[in-house]
């Protein structure tokens, strides 16, 4: 019988740490094998329990969890999944967490409505699940993983008019791989229209804080955006983003239907607008991520004449998205993600 998950608590409210226990006691291959108040007992208890997965408050007293999670991924790194609030302040400490070295998050629980603690519990348990065998990051460092400068990166020539667009999408570890893939991206770079699985308390915060770090622009789409180059394009946590045709171009469409893959936004809505209103003139990139969203829609991209490139294994922190999509045909080109942005721009004048 394979062992099961063990998975430490942390969590200043009592009231949280049973909640959460009780929903992953759940799961059949998962046990809690405690609970803690605080980063001092959580240490002790790490030392003395050896959990697989941690799941971490984001807001603590004594030691708040952005400080306890760069202590641990330095000294004894361990698959790490936030807890946080759905609130600005919750939203950018989180982002933050991730650029330190967690897995992923999950907002915290809520009775106002939205969506049943079931669902809840099944989210939070494959996000654990999903943890327990991802690839560990090497943690940016504090300073450098909060630094707000935009680089400099050399223009390429034409880009901007190749008359080609980028759609990307992505899930578990996304977040830190689209700030890489956009770090190598260019000011004058052919629009690109993404989609990362998050909340919508989230994206918001997520588009300030790309825009602060690459060179492109970057914008949280709100609808009906005229489809421009130099411009980077984030679906909200709200809806689903497609692209749509106008008089002078394309916009950007969004819609507010049910989830498609059990997700809104999700990827292979964006990708299908792609194949049937961009065809070859569109690219398709795929990154890190947990399930089988946007590997139907790759799919059809590249029927459709698209380039498509696929995040490598090696380099995913979750290989099931790029994955599901390389298995099926959909990946023309798979590469590192240290690679991908340039391999992108390259047949971006195609």
């Amino acid at each position: 019988m394979p062992q099961k998950i063990r998975v430490l608590v942390v969590d200043d409210s009592a009231l949280m740490r049973g909640l959460l226990s009780q929903m992953i006691a759940t799961a059949p291959d998962m046990e809690v094998v405690g609970a803690a108040p605080d980063a001092p007992t959580a240490r002790e208890m790490i030392k003395a329990l050896n959990p697989d997965v941690l799941t971490l408050d984001v807001q603590m007293p004594k030691m708040d969890g952005l400080e306890f999670l760069e202590r641990l991924m330095r000294l004894r790194p361990m698959p790490v999944v936030m807890v946080s609030s759905f609130t600005e302040a919750g939203s950018e400490t989180t982002l933050k967490a991730l650029e330190l070295g967690a897995i992923d998050f999950i907002g915290k629980p809520r009775s106002d409505g939205g969506r049943s603690m079931e669902n809840y519990a099944e989210e939070l348990i494959d996000k654990i699940r999903a943890a327990k065998g991802a690839r560990l990051r090497r943690p940016a460092a504090a300073s450098a993983a909060m630094s707000t400068v935009k680089p400099a990166v050399a223009p390429k020539a034409g880009l901007g008019n190749s008359g080609k667009i980028i759609f990307l999408g992505a899930s578990t570890g996304g977040t830190e791989a689209i700030k890489d893939f956009l770090l190598g991206v260019p000011a004058d770079c052919p629009p690109i229209l993404i989609v990362q699985h998050m909340p919508e308390a989230f994206t918001a915060s997520f588009a300030r804080r790309l825009d602060s770090l690459c060179a492109p622009r970057v914008i949280e789409a709100q609808g009906n955006e005229k489809v421009e180059p130099g411009t980077v394009y984030i679906a909200p946590g709200h809806s689903h983003m497609q692209i749509k045709r106008t008089t002078n171009g394309y916009a950007i469409e969004l819609a507010s239907t049910p989830p498609v893959n059990r997700h809104r936004p999700s990827v292979d809505v964006l990708f299908d607008s792609a194949a049937s209103l961009v065809g070859r003139k569109a690219i398709g990139v795929i990154l890190t991520g947990m399930g089988k969203d946007g590997a139907q829609g790759l799919l059809r991209m590249r029927q459709a004449g698209a380039r498509t490139f696929g995040q490598d294994e090696g380099s995913c922190v979750v290989y099931g998205m790029p994955r599901e999509a390389y298995l099926i045909g959909a990946v023309e080109e798979q590469y590192p993600l240290d690679e991908i942005a340039r391999r992108v721009l390259a047949a971006a004048p195609a």
